[in-house]
């Protein structure tokens, strides 16, 4: 089973890199992604979206109640509506896709648990993790996966490198 991690620093473009290694697949996946929400050119959110199903919702928000990380607002029931169902629909797919595993994630008990089961699994897994978080699944998965670091200079290599290892792992 292989298990990979994208990290990097703050728009060092993790989750594009993520978004366009999927692209390249051949393997069935499912899982999370996210995405900035921008207004005027300047990113006020996070959208959150089930791979499989297309469902789309808030992840945080500037103008929005809910815990706050940085100058952002958590969305807990989107996050648990949406991304936790999607990594639970995932476990029936060759690989869980789960973009981002970072602190505004964490602020949800419930995607902690459905991270674990994931990690606690069997299946291959690719992961956006956030550079810095201290967080015990954070670390775990800092010691259990393969971690790619993201730069501006180095994305396109990381796109081909990850794409190539999961589909030659989908035996």
């Amino acid at each position: 089973m292989l298990r990979i991690a994208i990290t990097g620093k703050p728009g060092s473009g993790k989750s594009t890199v993520c978004r366009n290694v999927l692209k390249q697949l051949k393997c069935t996946f499912g899982g999370m992604t996210s995405a900035d929400i921008r207004e005027k050119g300047e990113r006020v959110g996070f959208e959150i979206k089930d791979i499989a199903s297309g469902k789309q919702g808030i992840l945080a928000h500037k103008n929005a109640a809910g815990p706050r990380v940085g100058s952002y607002h958590v969305n807990i029931e989107d996050l648990n509506r949406i991304g936790v169902a999607a990594i639970k629909n995932a476990m029936s797919a060759y690989l869980i896709v789960i973009d981002e595993i970072a602190p505004m994630e964490f602020k949800s008990p419930e995607f902690i648990k459905v991270v674990e089961e994931a990690l606690d699994s069997d299946k291959g897994m690719l992961v956006v993790l956030h550079q810095k978080s201290g967080h015990p699944v954070a670390q775990r998965i800092r010691r259990e996966f393969l971690v790619y670091t993201v730069t501006p200079e180095n994305r396109e290599e990381v796109v081909l490198e990850v794409s190539e290892r999961i589909n030659k792992s989908d035996g």
